[in-house]
Formats: structure tokens, sequence, C-alpha cells
């Protein structure tokens, strides 16, 4: 994985800040063919059920992963993958950071 042992540790406490219950990496940045033009691609799911403070959360790690990781990244949340493919091909490529 390209993504450094601090970056790790500063992602983590950003999902303990933001009552993440699962957090994973997954996509190019685990291949070869990561570069210094790719996106990082994520997925999460948060520990909230209301709506408006779930969008609040996926919004605020979204800006602060950029941040620490200084690129574009993609945030997809867990709850809405629903193509039964995509998902398959996230769970046996994904790594656990967080959860």
């Amino acid at each position: 994985m390209k993504i450094s042992e601090k970056n790790i540790e500063q992602i983590k406490q950003l999902c303990k800040e933001l009552r993440v219950k699962n957090f994973s990496v997954f996509g190019s940045v685990l291949t070869d063919n990561y570069s210094s033009d790719s996106d990082i691609d994520f997925v999460v799911d948060f520990d909230e059920n209301d709506p408006i403070k779930y969008t609040d959360l996926y919004f605020q790690l979204k800006d602060k992963l950029e941040q620490i990781l200084k690129r574009q990244i993609d945030l997809i949340e867990e709850r809405g993958i629903k193509n039964s493919f995509f998902r398959k091909e996230i769970d046996q490529s994904k790594v656990v950071i967080y959860g």
C-alpha cells in the first residue's frame, strides 16, 4: 500500500472522531498501476443512521482525507453499493484500515 504509516495513523484517529464503523482502501493504490496522478479509493460505513448527520460526517471525512493525503479521493459509502459484482470486487481486494 502506498499510504505512509503516519497518514494511516492520522486516518485512524479521524475515523474515531467521525464515528466511522468500517473504513477500507481498495483500487489502484494497492497495485503497481498507482501513479502520482491516481486518486485513492476508499469505502466507508459510519455508525450513524440519521441521514443529515451521516451526510455531514461523509463530507467532513472526504475533505479531511484530501487534506491529509494531498490528493483527490473517491469515498464510496458501503451502504450504497448495490451492484453485487462491484461489491465482490471491493471485498476481494480491499485492505481494512479501521473497524
